[in-house]
């Protein structure tokens, strides 16, 4: 599904990401962990194609991604939920998810597509034609997640969900995420502090420092490396 090989990136000729390599098969669910700073947004960006590539390959589904233009990755079916949430506040939220169906994978299964987020979602389905920015966080995260589910993704990319969230409103969120990999079947790759959490649900994990992949493995496998569980755990 996703293969990363020795790719860097960053701003302005520095790099960020260095020589680090990934790769997800169809229907997993992988976690990158790592401190602030470890370049874990930018990969994202690097993969949504807003922050360029130096060195490396990235393979979706077999095809050179980095051959395809930015604005037409969602295509392929890549969505990327970002940091922050950042819906679009002044638009009621179905037209933020008639905004997310904007592909025509997206278009063709609006119908199926809506069914299924208003019931993941209750509130989006109540609040439908209220203004984004009226919602709680933990609304807009909700709407967030539903604005990338509407474009019909193949690969799901949540960039820390649960940031400025309180704990049982995380929880839930991590509840959902889990529920729609389960149900549609979709690849997800997740970016998040809370590792316990992360790795509690992931297939595979990934810890990113300092731009590089420092460990890799199973979830037992990570949570059970001393220094995991030292830097990430407080254990």
């Amino acid at each position: 599904m996703l293969k990363i090989t020795g790719l860097s990136s960053g701003y302005g000729g520095l790099p960020v990401l260095k020589d680090i390599s990934i790769h997800i098969r169809q229907g997993e669910f992988a976690a990158i962990v790592g401190p602030n700073g470890a370049g874990k947004t930018t990969l994202f960006k690097t993969l949504s194609g807003t922050v360029p590539a130096m060195q490396g390959t990235i393979e979706f589904n077999g095809q050179n991604l980095l051959a395809v233009p930015p604005a037409k990755r969602a295509h392929l079916g890549i969505a990327h939920i970002p940091e922050g949430r950042q819906v679009f506040p002044t638009l009621t939220i179905l037209e933020n998810l008639e905004m997310g169906a904007y592909t025509q994978a997206g278009q063709d299964a609006w119908k199926d597509n809506i069914e299924k987020i208003f019931s993941w979602f209750p509130v989006l389905a109540e609040r439908q034609k209220s203004q984004a920015g009226a919602l709680s966080g933990g609304q807009q995260q909700m709407l967030a997640i539903a604005r990338g589910i509407a474009s019909s993704p193949k690969l799901l990319m949540f960039d820390e969900p649960s940031m400025g969230l309180a704990p049982t409103i995380a929880d839930e969120i991590f509840e959902r995420i889990i529920t729609i990999h389960r149900e549609m079947r979709l690849t997800v790759l997740l970016v998040e502090q809370r590792v316990a959490e992360a790795l509690h649900y992931a297939d595979r994990g990934y810890v990113l420092e300092s731009g590089k992949i420092v460990l890799e493995g199973s979830p037992d496998e990570l949570k059970s490396n001393d220094r995991v569980r030292r830097a990430y755990l407080g254990m």
